[in-house]
């Protein structure tokens, strides 16, 4: 009797992903039936937008530029929760403070996780001091009479 009833309860569901099955079949072969099909040189050649290029591809982006707008998405997120709790901060009470307290909490140790590593150093002076960190690593892990005699 068990079985009767799952059959029943999930009948729906089994018809609906039969009938989403035939749909994308029946449009795939559609598609390669009634489908243009050329066969040019010009068919082999990339472009972009329709425009043939007219030189050089411009110089790739750092990957500052996508830390930025990354960080930029993160942080502007977090500024649209704390408005919407600002906006319910009297219906929500006490409890609403302690969270919205402990999420901002944890936002603020992301930055400072962030500028620790060195996710907020842009430019030359922050590249040559993240190459400089594991050397110095290397000389403090070393014993106190290696490091007053050198390498």
């Amino acid at each position: 009797m068990t079985g009767l009833l799952v059959a029943v309860a999930i009948w729906p569901a089994v018809l609906y992903a039969a009938l989403v099955l035939v749909i994308v079949a029946a449009i795939i072969v559609v598609s390669a039936l009634l489908g243009e099909r050329h066969r040019g040189p010009e068919r082999g050649i990339p472009y972009e937008s329709g425009i043939k290029p007219a030189g050089p591809l411009p110089k790739r982006l750092s990957v500052e530029f996508y830390q930025v707008a990354l960080f930029f998405v993160i942080f502007d997120l977090e500024a649209v929760f704390i408005f919407a709790w600002a906006v319910n901060a009297r219906r929500l009470g006490w409890a609403g403070y302690v969270e919205i307290v402990v999420f901002v909490v944890l936002l603020f140790a992301g930055l400072v996780y962030l500028w620790k590593t060195g996710g907020l150093d842009w430019g030359a002076s922050g590249r040559r001091r993240h190459r400089r960190r594991p050397a110095e690593a290397a000389l403090a892990a070393r014993p106190k009479r290696l490091r007053e005699d050198g390498p």
